[in-house]
């Protein structure tokens, strides 16, 4: 201890590029700090004195590791009545602490990709509180979104929110709206304009020019934002012209761009080649990332185009196959022949559909792909919705670990790439450093892991020991303590 603080006394006296006396220490103040040990060892040799700060912390988080510029360290992690983050090696004078033995402290995970386009209005609470539990403090809705961010925020702002939170601009939905193109553009150029953090489209769901995506892409590119898609094809035969497709707007309109969810689809089948054409492009310049979720089923609302005419033969299933998320039923031809028919049900697919080694387990390996979720809790007690969208980010660290992962490139996956991916929108959040807003998740990563499941969603993780929100305790274990969430929007 006494080492640690002479490590930091020099570190203090003299500047890290060179020995050249630090200018604002003065000569008097590093004389009165080694008296100050000098008294305090004689009277506990093992004292540590703290770092001598006019600043009274509101909080100290101490004997936690920090997952801290890509390693995990030990350091003290003090939050300002600015509700900012101190990093010290040291600890520093607080009102409360909170002890983190044994535990991970994180910056906040990220989610890029959630998703409550149900009945936001009614459902949003549900929808943030098991995003919380999950470790979220910032939540976007990027796969879809809202055609106005502006009359979304209006809408929600006002409102007590357990995360922060944001919206893309939802194309899909501004298409279904107005017919011409030249509208669809404008109206999309001027959803940018209130803020809205990506352009979102799905061209699967809702099939779409080239030349109209094009447009799209450049508008992204022209305001510095990425352009989301879920992929034209989830055909073992066809997913990989998907993937193209994503590349050659990157190359051509120059913005970034994320594909969603890429083992669910454009790298079902082929996720090797999925990724080495990726990463070609990236090598020559273009941004793209990825996502996935870290399970071997995907799940969807029944009455979607992916159940059209020969879906059977598409992925190698059949009627019994499909499950009713939230009940767990079974369905046969006459079910899905009733079913099909009502909007907004979702079923799922078998576990193995997607085997993690061949899909999920590939992607996490590299270095454009991110955790994700393409999910929400929108109702209780059992609600129609993939288990992801409680259990998403603790399930990725359990799996990453299970694997052989770093809980470092792991905790990169769900913190600073999101944060870097949406730069521009999120700044002074996404990582621990000293000024940056103290959105902060500790965990205990032995005990971490999702628990939701098909048959009930409806789950709060394990292993989430707090939540830190704009600079207050928010969660704790089964404990919804506060709603501070903040409205995410970027400026023009």
């Amino acid at each position: 201890m006494i080492q640690q603080f002479f490590e930091y006394l020099y570190s203090d006296l003299f500047s890290s590029s060179s020995k050249i006396p630090n200018p604002n220490i003065d000569r008097r103040t590093a004389i009165r700090w080694s008296a100050t040990l000098g008294s305090a060892l004689v009277t506990n040799p093992g004292s540590l004195i703290a770092s001598p700060t006019k600043e009274n912390f509101k909080l100290l988080i101490r004997n936690a590791k920090v997952f801290y510029r890509g390693a995990i360290v030990p350091k003290y992690i003090a939050i300002g009545q600015d509700n900012r983050i101190k990093v010290s090696n040291v600890p520093l004078p607080a009102d409360a602490e909170l002890d983190g033995s044994g535990k991970i402290l994180s910056p906040g995970f990220i989610d890029v990709l959630a998703d409550n386009a149900g009945n936001p209005q009614r459902s949003y609470q549900i929808f943030e509180k098991y995003k919380l539990a999950d470790g979220l403090t910032t939540v976007l809705q990027l796969h879809g979104g809202a055609a106005s961010p502006q009359t979304f925020h209006q809408s929600f702002d006002s409102r007590p929110h357990y995360t922060n939170y944001g919206v893309g601009v939802f194309v899909m939905l501004i298409r279904y709206q107005h017919t011409q193109v030249a509208t669809r553009v404008k109206l999309v150029e001027k959803a940018l304009d209130e803020g809205g953090l990506a352009v979102c489209h799905s061209l699967e769901y809702q099939p779409t020019p080239y030349s109209e995506v094009l447009e799209y892409a450049k508008l992204a590119a022209r305001y510095n934002r990425p352009l989301f898609l879920h992929l034209r094809y989830s055909s073992e035969a066809d997913e990989l012209e998907g993937v193209k497709e994503a590349i050659r707007l990157a190359q051509e309109a120059g913005a970034r761009i994320h594909i969603d969810h890429l083992h669910s689809t454009g790298g079902t089948y082929q996720m090797a080649k999925a990724l080495e054409l990726i990463q070609s492009a990236n090598n020559f310049g273009t941004e793209i990332t990825t996502c996935v979720y870290p399970y071997s089923y995907w799940a969807t609302y029944l009455a979607s185009t992916r159940f059209n005419e020969g879906w059977k033969e598409r992925y190698k299933i059949s009627y019994e196959d499909l499950k009713v998320v939230g009940s767990g039923e079974t369905l046969n031809p006459n079910t899905f022949r009733l079913y099909r028919n009502r909007p907004g049900l979702l079923v799922a697919v078998p576990p193995g559909t997607m085997p993690m080694e061949q899909t999920v387990d590939l992607a996490l390996q590299t270095d454009f792909c991110l955790i994700a979720s393409d999910g929400g809790i929108e109702s209780e007690p059992r609600a129609n919705n993939h288990p992801r969208g409680a259990g998403c980010f603790a399930t990725a660290i359990r799996h990453g670990l299970d694997i052989g992962m770093s809980l470092e490139k792991i905790l990169a996956k769900i913190t600073t790439l999101p944060a870097k991916l949406m730069r521009g929108c999120m700044q002074d959040r996404g990582a621990i450093e000293d000024g940056y807003i103290a959105d902060l998740t500790l965990f205990d990563p032995h005990k971490i892991k999702g628990l939701a499941s098909v048959a009930n969603p409806n789950q709060f993780s394990d292993g989430i020991e707090a939540v830190i929100l704009n600079g207050e305790i928010v969660y704790r274990p089964q404990k919804l303590l506060a709603t501070r969430g903040n409205p995410i929007r970027c400026s023009s």
